[in-house]
């Protein structure tokens, strides 16, 4: 399965997604690695999930001790929490499945001021380089 992190800047707050390509099997536990600077103090993370010729499915966001999913992400086999100590929120996937296989993306939740045009450009990095492949 093929499995991909990407990297979103947007001012003085990024993530930072290093873990590069992942390689997996069917039934197997992945977790995905996703740091973050920011100046919030209760920042709230965002993962998204890309399918090859798709657009990016919004699967999940997570802040404080909450995590709220989309329907299709609803199942136990998605989780991420922020763990601010560290700066992190990684993405783990359980029991993998061939339709796993796909680009995944960690992005800050615009601020009020934002707006989905800005969140769908930072979702790439600025070389287009792709951080994180999951086979």
């Amino acid at each position: 399965m093929h499995f991909t992190n990407t990297t979103e800047c947007k001012g003085e707050d990024k993530v930072i997604q290093e873990q590069g390509d992942v390689i997996a099997a069917e039934g197997d536990t992945v977790t995905l690695g996703c740091t973050f600077e920011t100046s919030y103090t209760n920042p709230t993370l965002i993962w998204y999930k890309q399918e090859v010729n798709s657009y990016p499915k919004y699967m999940l966001k997570t802040f404080s001790e909450t995590t709220d999913k989309s329907e299709e992400f609803k199942n136990d086999r998605f989780d991420a929490e922020v763990d601010k100590k560290k700066k992190s929120v990684p993405l783990k996937i359980q029991k993998l499945q061939l339709s796993d296989s796909a680009v995944y993306y960690c992005a800050l939740q615009p601020t009020v001021t934002g707006n989905t045009k800005t969140l769908y450009k930072n979702l790439w990095s600025k070389d287009n380089r792709i951080l994180h492949n999951i086979h």
